[in-house]
């Protein structure tokens, strides 16, 4: 995994290095420290998906460039199948899985999100991004945490949110939890 981590720090370097972006002006408009910044372009930090998708953003490219090095073709449909869209485990505590990477010019990115219960009493990390989000609970209970609220979410229940305000998400019950994700 730190190999991959390496390999999307790489890409998003070059890229921001070839769009002439300074990596202050990047870190201005994510909205981290520079300091943040430049461990994510180490590859010595993970980038959470909400600041990959961001960064595809700024640069102009499809976050599946980020996440493989190929730029997506598909323009009229794409087809994932099941279990078969491009796996990234994009923070520590979230695993993501790409359904429609393939796709060039999208609108939104859609993940498959597994979140893993925590030890009692251990609350998960929260992040924000630029944009919205919407979680589409597929299996287990999700305890969401979004601006000073905590919203307990079943099999079934959605959530859409700002997504620039502090947000996580805890599977509970003892379980994993999946959840559908769009990040616009």
């Amino acid at each position: 995994m730190q190999e991959k981590i390496k390999e999307i720090a790489a890409r998003v370097r070059e890229l921001r290095e070839l769009s002439e972006i300074s990596v202050e002006k990047m870190a201005e408009y994510l909205q981290v420290s520079v300091e943040t910044y430049e461990k994510y372009e180490s590859g010595t930090e993970d980038i959470p998906a909400s600041i990959l998708f961001e960064i595809a953003h700024r640069l102009q490219v499809d976050m599946a460039t980020l996440l493989t090095g190929e730029e997506p073709r598909m323009n009229i449909f794409t087809v994932t199948r099941n279990g078969k869209g491009v796996s990234v485990e994009r923070r520590k505590q979230y695993k993501y899985q790409n359904l429609a990477e393939k796709f060039i010019h999208k609108k939104a990115e859609f993940f498959i999100v597994t979140v893993e219960p925590k030890p009692q009493g251990t609350k998960p990390e929260t992040n924000s991004h630029p944009g919205q989000e919407f979680n589409y609970v597929l299996e287990g209970s999700l305890k969401v945490y979004i601006h000073h609220n905590e919203i307990i979410l079943n099999e079934g229940d959605s959530i859409y949110f700002d997504s620039n305000f502090e947000h996580a998400m805890e599977a509970i019950g003892g379980e994993p939890a999946r959840f559908l994700a769009v990040i616009m």
